[in-house]
């Protein structure tokens, strides 16, 4: 019997180190794989939510809308209006909420990270502590996330954001508008602030929360790669990335980026490593292109457990946006 079972153990054994080498094998022929690792857009957490009704969220000075920024992509947007509005807001239908982005409060445009859609738990969470600062947020779902219609790609990610920013301008009237972005939505983040920095269009400033330098550095880097020491890794796992047309590229954008920055990151960040958002900042803080603009970087103590996606949670944040958004709103006045 217990020759049985080492046979059995044996083989499974065999079995799971086959699966292991064949891994880095089917990756490098089938790119796509790869891409579908670092977007993980079919994730979708919550799962039972109706991305229809914001209002199911808690989020009941919000408006829902469907954008149209290429043919055959459809993209859903939460607009979630400051909490001052709260009260006008209810049972006000789409035109209103357009036409709310004119009033005097700024607009944070949020760009997402991978996996999940616009309505995750700890994104609504910091919707609402937005709101309640006075802000106006807009979000959505690139396109292959949610119930936003398209396949996903860098290009079009980066695209989708580009038309909901000059959306939110055409509305906005001169009230600021900044920029968020979180984890790979920095990489959307910066791919879109250098864009608009080259037309002469910048936001009034960037910010990006928990930041990495390149979708390479941070592929290598990322805790649950259980290739990194595996021979050839580059090869096998950050070759198809590139192949993709996957870049994400933050250290080559900053450099072309001319507006205050904010980097806001937790030394426990799971994910995306600390060093990895330090490394960022201190690439942007040494860049001509800042010269006349003031660079930030906030980290978050590990005591604090902030880790990956909770630095709402800091009763410092409306602190340091205040402190640093007021600085650009005067800059922006200027």
């Amino acid at each position: 019997r217990r020759y049985g079972l080492w046979f059995r153990l044996r083989k499974l054994l065999i079995w799971l180190l086959g699966v292991y080498i064949a891994i880095p094998f089917l990756v490098k022929l089938c790119p796509a794989i790869q891409a579908k690792l670092v977007f993980l857009n079919f994730v979708r957490v919550p799962y039972f939510i109706d991305l229809k009704r914001p209002q199911d969220q808690g989020l009941n000075h919000t408006c829902n809308y469907y954008l149209q920024p290429e043919e055959d992509v459809t993209i859903g947007v939460w607009h979630t209006v400051p909490a001052a509005l709260w009260k006008n807001a209810r049972g006000k239908d789409q035109l209103w909420f357009e036409d709310a982005l004119g009033s005097s409060h700024p607009v944070i445009l949020y760009l997402h990270g991978n996996a999940g859609t616009r309505g995750g738990d700890h994104r609504v969470e910091l919707y609402k502590v937005l709101s309640s600062l006075g802000y106006h947020v807009v979000t959505f779902d690139y396109r292959g996330w949610g119930d936003s219609v398209g396949s996903p790609s860098e290009r079009g990610m980066t695209y989708d954001a580009l038309h909901v920013f000059d959306w939110i301008k055409a509305r906005s009237g001169d009230n600021p508008v900044y920029i968020w972005g979180h984890s790979l939505g920095t990489g959307v983040a910066t791919n879109l602030v250098r864009r608009l920095c080259e037309r002469e269009t910048p936001p009034d400033a960037l910010i990006l929360e928990s930041p990495f330098t390149n979708i390479r550095e941070e592929a290598r880097s990322h805790p649950f790669s259980i290739y990194r020491y595996f021979p050839g890794f580059d090869w096998f796992f950050l070759d198809p990335i590139t192949t993709s047309g996957i870049k994400f590229a933050n250290d080559e954008n900053v450099k072309y980026i001319s507006c205050s920055l904010l980097i806001l990151h937790a030394e426990d960040d799971p994910v995306v490593p600390f060093h990895l958002g330090k490394k960022l900042y201190n690439i942007a803080a040494t860049s001509r292109s800042f010269r006349d603009y003031k660079v930030q970087f906030v980290p978050f103590h590990t005591e604090l457990g902030y880790r990956h996606k909770y630095i709402y949670r800091s009763p410092e944040l409306p602190r340091i946006l205040r402190e640093f958004l007021g600085k650009s709103e005067h800059e922006h006045q200027h």
